[in-house]
């Protein structure tokens, strides 16, 4: 008999999420290399956009950017920030999905730098671009034994009534 360590995926499990998520800073982002199919993996600076999907702010010059560009897939590990203990009972998102090249428009650029004032050099420059990483699915690890399959519903901020 096959135990399925995967847990049923909680309204809980959902909120630590999103949590997760929103209060990110930073991620490892995961490409295919163009030209060997191979793993890239890189640390970007991250946020969310106005509907809580994935938002991260990188330069054309960077080698995961042009990964972006010939293949959207993408992975980003997103994970609790914990300065003591073992790192394997601290929560971590995993996200499946698609980047997507997104406008530098004003309203976007403005709650980039309400969290990251510093970021203006890297606005003002004409190589850096937003890139909004649509959730397919994802992963959360709350902790040891605490792992759930989550859709992109389950991670994006729920519809205001």
């Amino acid at each position: 008999m096959k135990i399925d360590p995967i847990r049923e995926t909680t309204d809980e499990a959902r909120a630590l999420a999103r949590q997760l998520l929103a209060g990110a800073r930073h991620a490892s982002l995961g490409t295919l290399d163009p030209e060997t199919g191979a793993p890239l993996v890189t640390r970007i600076a991250l946020q969310t956009d106005a509907d809580g999907a994935p938002l991260a702010l990188l330069s054309g010059l960077a080698a995961h950017s042009r990964a972006l560009g010939a293949d959207p897939r993408a992975g980003l590990l997103i994970a609790a920030d914990a300065a003591k203990g073992d790192a394997m009972t601290h929560a971590r998102l995993s996200i499946l999905g698609r980047a997507i090249p997104a406008p530098r428009d004003k309203d976007r650029s403005a709650r980039w730098l309400l969290r990251d004032p510093k970021a203006r050099v890297y606005l003002d420059l004409p190589d850096f671009r937003f890139w909004r990483i649509e959730p397919v699915s994802g992963l959360l690890n709350a902790g040891f034994g605490q792992a759930f399959r989550l859709t992109a519903a389950d991670m994006l901020k729920p519809p205001a009534d």
